[in-house]
């Protein structure tokens, strides 16, 4: 039977960027609203973002050619195309002249009318926002023009499906956000709402975090795609760069 899912499977979060710092000063400051002058998807890497991305580029490189990603799917915000690009510029890919795919369903997730808002903001200016939250969960709250988790899986869904159609037997790096890989997870390993948002909360995902799936044919009945890494920042320690974890500028409503 023809495989149908990549040999290897690679999700990474983006390295740190500009929102990411900017997230972490508004909330020491106590403010409402975080100081970003872009629209979330054109917000681009930090300094330290970029030598993240570039020293997991250096280490995907110090694997053999047959063992590094053939195929590279970004989604479209600036961040994630930076760190795409630069871990192919380190070396990162098998073949150097392989272009990366941009496509939307790797999207961050949207937070419509609480975008920009830190925790405090939100409970300030949208209080019936702050308690629908409450009582519905992360997973499930959709804030007005924006998604729940369950709409990020929903678009997941068919990006599986193109991986099954197009990718089997490839080797495929993802460069995404923190809810993405969640939800990737969430949807690789048939979770529950429970064991995923009890994932989420042993810690945020670090910037160029690694989490790695391996096919195993004598896996389910037709082989299946095996986690055998999560959250994993030896790529960064081993090429000193340092270790970020911080949420994304829309933290609260994540």
């Amino acid at each position: 039977m023809e495989q149908r899912w990549p040999t290897r499977l690679w999700i990474v979060r983006h390295g740190q960027s500009a929102g990411n710092v900017a997230r972490d000063a508004a909330d020491a400051a106590g403010l409402a609203r975080i100081d970003i002058a872009d629209r979330d998807m054109d917000v681009s890497l930090s300094g330290l973002g970029k030598e993240q991305a570039r020293a997991l580029g250096r280490w995907f490189g110090k694997l053999p050619a047959d063992q590094r990603p053939c195929t590279v799917m970004s989604s479209p915000y600036l961040r994630a195309v930076q760190t795409s690009a630069s871990i192919r510029d380190a070396g990162g890919l098998a073949s150097p002249t392989r272009k990366f795919c941009i496509d939307e369903r790797l999207r961050e997730k949207e937070f419509g009318v609480l975008d920009r808002l830190t925790r405090h903001g939100i409970e300030q200016q949208f209080p019936e926002q702050a308690e629908f939250r409450r009582l519905l969960g992360k997973f499930h709250h959709r804030p007005p023009g924006g998604e729940s988790w369950c709409d990020v899986i929903l678009r997941l869904r068919s990006l599986l499906d193109t991986l099954s159609l197009h990718h089997g037997g490839d080797r495929v790096l993802i460069v995404a956000h923190q809810v993405v890989v969640l939800c990737m997870r969430y949807l690789l390993e048939g979770l529950s709402e429970e064991e995923i948002l009890a994932i989420d909360r042993q810690a945020d995902i670090a910037n160029c975090g690694v989490t790695e799936y391996r096919f195993d044919p004598n896996s389910g009945p037709d082989g299946e795609l095996v986690l055998t890494r999560y959250n994993f920042t030896a790529p960064l320690e081993q090429e000193a760069a340092p270790v970020t974890a911080e949420p994304d500028a829309n933290v609260a409503a994540r």
